[in-house]
């Protein structure tokens, strides 16, 4: 990857984290919690949405305010794309989505671990924005399985352990010492300008 796109990204990331942090108190949340045969994933996506009440060209300020009042300034850096495509009136929105699925391999494998970052930002001319993510995949082994307290021990590539506690009993069966799982964790964070309604 080139050093202006991992300019861009960290610039991404710094923007979307200040106004995240910012407005902390009002995101939206949502999790779900999906099972099939072979294992379970979890994923929840938080949005915070504001709208630009104000914009210094200058400073490169914009000034957000949420629908609760909440006013935030944050300067956006020269990497940032379209900054002239801003408008009072345009909304911001921030969202985050992270998940984890868990499953049970089939054909054992050596321990693992792999990551890929993605990154994306929009098209020269458009509203600003972008979307940064990355996806982690762990093989690990099961060294213990303790089923009174519902817990699995698992053994990363690296020698590490975790403990996870599964709470239903029947998947908890299905689970023993020398068994093989593979965990993918994935994340990503976009933030996307829409154009101020029309009156």
């Amino acid at each position: 990857m080139k050093r202006v796109s991992l300019v861009v990204i960290s610039c991404l990331v710094l923007f979307a984290t200040a106004f995240a942090t910012a407005f902390a108190a009002e995101p939206q949340t949502d999790a779900t919690i999906t099972r099939d045969a072979n294992g379970a994933t979890v994923q929840g996506v938080s949005k915070v949405t504001a709208t630009i009440v104000g914009i210094d060209r200058a400073t490169r300020t914009v000034t957000l305010k949420t629908a609760a009042g909440k006013v935030m300034e944050l300067e956006v850096t020269n990497e940032a794309r379209n900054f002239d495509q801003l408008a009072v009136g345009d909304l911001v929105t921030t969202q985050y989505r992270e998940s984890l699925t868990l499953s049970l391999i089939d054909k054992k494998t050596s321990p693992s671990a792999s990551e890929k970052a993605t990154a994306e930002r929009a098209p020269v001319g458009a509203k600003p924005g972008g979307e940064i993510g990355r996806e982690v995949t762990i093989i690990a082994d099961v060294v213990a399985v303790d089923r009174h307290a519902k817990t699995v021990t698992l053994r990363g590539p690296r020698g590490n352990t975790l403990d996870l506690h599964v709470e239903d009993p029947e998947r908890l069966k299905r689970v023993k010492k020398g068994d093989q799982v593979k965990a993918v964790y994935t994340e990503a964070l976009a933030i996307s300008v829409e154009p101020a309604a029309k009156k």
